[in-house]
């Protein structure tokens, strides 16, 4: 499309180039969405990483949702991750006791996020896992993946989805770097990009 200017009819000015949204930091992240643990549960731990493009140079304006069932492997049917003031509807923040097991997480000017949520307990034939969701620019449908643990060598090779990706298996197990600590990077493409699912 183009704008004509009418002081001169030889001359058709382009129009201004326009950003294209969507634009994930405006509405969708909300303050304490990283805490999805109850406070002081001792089954805590802090999973993180990067969210990285092609090139391998972070993003600074990702999203990161996880969903993770309780440590006995039960997934968790209770409301309140964002809680609003029914007076105001201002972000209330979770109550502290409850865990929905859902968190939503927007990385870093590093193109870094953490979370802390409960140790995800083993469902089925799967080995312990976090579902992850990914948004960031470039992306006009978000991506799925999973984070598994690294803890039981046995239920990793057992995994149904693990023993499907074959050599790529290794970009869907997270790193442990101490106690209760993890390193998950999720690569959107190009060499050593994590496996993506598409569900049906």
């Amino acid at each position: 499309m183009t704008k004509t200017d009418t002081s001169s009819p030889e001359q058709v000015l382009p129009t201004p180039s326009h950003t294209v949204g969507p634009f994930y930091g405006y509405a969708l992240p909300f303050r304490g969405g990283e805490e999805i643990a109850p406070l002081g549960h001792p089954d805590t731990i802090t999973v993180h990483g990067y969210v990285l493009d092609g090139a391998g140079e972070p993003l600074p304006d990702a999203l990161v949702e996880l969903w993770g069932p309780r440590p006995d492997g039960t997934v968790p049917q209770v409301d309140g991750s964002i809680r609003r003031d029914p007076a105001t509807g201002g972000y209330l923040g979770r109550n502290g006791v409850e865990f929905t097991g859902w968190g939503r997480i927007q990385t870093d000017a590093n193109g870094h996020w953490y979370a802390r949520t409960l140790r995800p307990g083993a469902r089925g034939r799967n080995a312990p896992y976090l579902s992850v969701c990914v948004f960031a620019r470039g992306l006009l449908v978000h991506l799925f993946t999973r984070g598994y643990l690294p803890d039981d060598e046995a239920a990793l090779a057992a995994d149904p989805l693990l023993t499907r990706v074959g050599d790529r298996r290794d970009t869907l197990i997270a790193a442990a770097e101490g106690p209760g600590t993890y390193r998950f990077d999720i690569r959107l493409q190009g060499e050593g990009e994590t496996v993506f699912l598409e569900y049906q």
